[in-house]
């Protein structure tokens, strides 16, 4: 019985970590929105799909990830609660946002606004993989493909995310130096930040609910 305590404050750190990252993940993607200055590759092609169709960001954000979550079917990708829960949240997260945030003009504001959406992103990224239920839909694909083809993950990722951005920046999506920035920057940040959010599995664990170590995958570059 003395076990039972202990794999509750897991478990409840756990769904705390999950939701807080994916909701700053809407909120430091926003924060790149309003920076001007680029965005991160998918939302590069959910920016130029909401400008073709008039929906939000968000709303478009969740539809594209509904979209990807069913090429998991022929993937044979199962999905956990927090690849359901990214579908929802980030979006939902990223249009509240930027209902409160304001659109930058100075470049004086719009460069610290990229900064701070750039290292917020790696810490959501941290905090939500870290917790361990599930990746999002676009990691899963990319874990996908590279079960099913062999490919490996640098390259699937790579002809993901080129792919990504050409679609959107065609469309009309926010290409920049953030962009590269992000790029550059994502891998050693998420890095940093899940080994500090890192939660230790006790022998108890439920793997029912944490499905092992999925979404590590998102960090190999």
């Amino acid at each position: 019985m003395s076990s039972h305590p202990s794999h509750t404050g897991q478990l409840a750190r756990r769904l705390f970590q999950l939701y807080a990252g994916l909701a700053l993940y809407g909120a430091s993607s926003a924060l790149l929105v309003r920076s001007g200055l680029g965005m991160e590759p998918w939302n590069v092609l959910h920016q130029g799909l909401a400008g073709r169709t008039g929906l939000s960001i968000g709303v478009v954000l969740i539809i594209v990830g509904a979209i990807v979550l069913l090429l998991w079917i022929p993937l044979r990708q199962r999905p956990g609660l927090g690849t359901v829960s990214n579908v929802l949240v980030i979006g939902i997260a990223m249009d509240a946002t930027l209902a409160l945030v304001p659109d930058a003009h100075a470049l004086a504001v719009r460069v610290p606004l990229m900064v701070a959406g750039i290292v917020l992103n790696g810490a959501a990224t941290g905090l939500y993989i870290a917790a361990r239920f599930g990746p999002g839909p676009r990691d899963g694909l990319m874990t996908g493909l590279h079960q099913r083809t062999g490919v490996s993950i640098r390259v699937v990722r790579t002809a993901l995310e080129i792919t990504v951005v050409a679609t959107g920046f065609v469309l009309g999506g926010t290409v920049g130096v953030g962009t590269l920035l992000y790029a550059l920057a994502i891998g050693p940040l998420a890095q940093l930040f899940l080994r500090l959010f890192d939660v230790p599995v006790s022998p108890a664990g439920s793997r029912a609910v944490a499905g092992g170590r999925p979404g590590r995958a998102i960090l190999r570059r």
